[in-house]
């Protein structure tokens, strides 16, 4: 192995968070649709969801650095949120990436994504070793090559370790199919090199094997009697889906442990920053992924870099993801990209002082699956979130914002085929059990309320106070005593709309090519 040499140019950045000497290592843990799922989370005042998990991996590494309560993904979907992430832009300025599975109906080269670059770009530049496990999901594979050669199984954890006939040792497998895939990553590693390795595994992304949660992990559905968000009917179908969805996480806690395990056994672990969050919320279950609800959009965030990162600190104020891509090349000295709009967190993590803090996030959405809508068509949401309120706008109210009714008009369509079929109706709800629940009995009284805020249509504006309303439920928009707040967060949202050029308050451009490859006649 060859003696890894500072490049040139490797000391632009001094006096910032990190000499060429002493370069960290950085590894992100990154979840698949995990939303704020983790023990960490669990407040004994207020049962929820969270008290049924077990995350220790997470939670020693919130308690060993810094847990922040508010971290908030650009998009509800995966390639704009893996985009926005990567590049620290809003996700609706990255061109083919700011939709999902990067499309782009027009010439190539026109495409804007092609001249924006990477934090991962940016720090192989300057000398990093710098890979990725699993989940891409952008154009041009930013994040680095893949190291995945030891075996891509734990993307399926919950169909493969249900299938063997002894549960622990399949739960091994995967687990060394993990430090494997990391350790080939370090071998193509020079001596000394500091390096920026992304662990991003699918899981708990759809689908996962129904009953697993309480079969492979313990977790009791009749648990969650009574702390069920109050938009999902606290049902045993419903519950049971939602265990299933938590067994996926501490799977992937699980996953993390171990490529933790093997920073302390090359004894680079007090020399890495490490982050654990994940790129949105619950797939599968309305007002989920693809929404602007912090159901939606909320994600874990937990981030531990000894001597820098100050111990035990909790951060209340929202962050972004955006922030990531700033605050992964400020600890490597350098300054961010001219093209980035996140901000650096560094000087809040490592001084315990988060006054500095933008204490806002911006989130939106456009097209998420094609064929949810006539004409391939999105809904466009965008909204803003701070620590007191949630202010959405819905830019397109006309459109259906989970898609349209497809196949269902055609006749009844058993259980199976609606939890497993995610295009056979309202698209941008992934399939599972609850989907398919909700469906089946969205004529029902008794659930009237889940279905019409789940999938019913949505006004221009939406408002939320939090701190009387965690979850969300009660719009606030319509009343004069909130006129003065609506009107601020709107202008505010507005403001960094225009700044960084937004094609929907351009013409509408996400409803024509090449966003949109029917889309309307102009």
């Amino acid at each position: 192995m060859k003696i890894w040499k500072v490049l040139p140019g490797l000391l632009t950045g001094l006096g910032m968070w990190a000499t060429a000497a002493e370069k960290p290592n950085i590894v992100l843990l990154f979840a698949d649709d995990l939303g704020r799922y983790a023990s960490a989370y669990a407040d004994p005042k207020i049962p929820s969801v969270n008290d049924l998990v077990s995350t220790p991996a997470f939670d020693r590494l919130a308690s060993e650095g810094v847990l922040a309560t508010n971290a908030f993904v650009s998009a509800p979907s995966c390639s704009p949120c893996r985009a926005s992430l990567i590049s620290g832009r809003h996700f609706f300025a990255n061109g083919s990436c700011a939709q999902l599975h990067h499309r782009w109906h027009g010439p190539e080269a026109t495409d804007p994504w092609l001249k924006i670059r990477g934090y991962a770009e940016l720090l192989e530049e300057q000398g990093y070793h710098i890979g990725l496990t699993h989940k891409d999901h952008v154009k041009g594979k930013k994040f680095g090559p893949q190291f995945s050669k030891a075996g891509r199984r734990v993307n399926t954890f919950s169909q493969y370790v249900s299938k063997q006939p002894d549960i622990p040792q399949g739960k091994d497998d995967l687990y060394e199919e993990c430090r494997a895939n990391f350790r080939n990553f370090l071998a193509e590693r020079e001596e000394g090199q500091p390096f920026l390795y992304h662990f991003h595994p699918t899981n708990p992304h759809r689908h996962w094997e129904r009953g697993s949660g309480k079969a492979l992990w313990g977790l009791d559905p009749d648990k969650l009697k009574g702390k069920m968000p109050p938009f999902l009917p606290d049902v045993p179908v419903v519950r049971e889906d939602l265990a299933d969805y938590l067994g996926e996480g501490m799977a992937f806690d699980r996953c993390c442990e171990v490529i933790i395990e093997e920073l302390k056994a090359m004894g680079e672990y007090d020399n890495t920053l490490v982050v654990i969050s994940g790129d949105h919320g619950a797939p599968g279950f309305p007002r989920g992924k693809t929404n602007c609800y912090d159901f939606g959009a909320r994600v874990l965030f937990a981030a531990r870099w000894p001597g820098k990162i100050q111990a035990g600190q909790v951060v209340e104020k929202p962050i972004s993801l955006i922030d990531l891509g700033p605050t992964f090349l400020a600890a490597a000295g350098l300054e961010k990209a001219d093209t980035m709009h996140g901000e650096n967190l560094l000087p809040a993590l490592c001084s315990g002082k988060h006054s500095g803090l933008r204490g806002w996030a911006l989130i939106g959405r456009e097209t998420h699956v094609e064929s949810a809508r006539d004409r391939q068509l999105p809904y466009s949401m965008r909204a803003i979130r701070t620590a007191d309120h949630l202010y959405i706008m819905n830019l397109t109210p006309d459109r259906t914002p989970m898609g349209d009714l497809l196949t269902l008009q055609k006749g009844p369509i058993p259980f199976d085929n609606l939890a497993k079929n995610t295009r056979l109706t309202y698209a941008d709800v992934d399939a599972g059990p609850t989907k398919a629940f909700m469906v089946l009995n969205r004529d029902k009284p008794e659930y009237q309320f889940h279905w019409n805020i789940g999938f019913g249509p949505r006004p221009v504006e939406e408002l939320y106070e939090l701190k009387s309303d965690r979850h969300q439920i009660r719009n606030l928009a319509g009343k004069s005593e909130f006129a003065e707040t609506k009107g601020k967060l709107r202008a505010q949202l507005m403001a960094e709309l225009k700044m960084h050029g937004d094609p929907r308050l351009d013409g509408n451009q996400f409803d024509y090519p090449p966003y949109c490859k029917e889309g309307l006649q102009k």
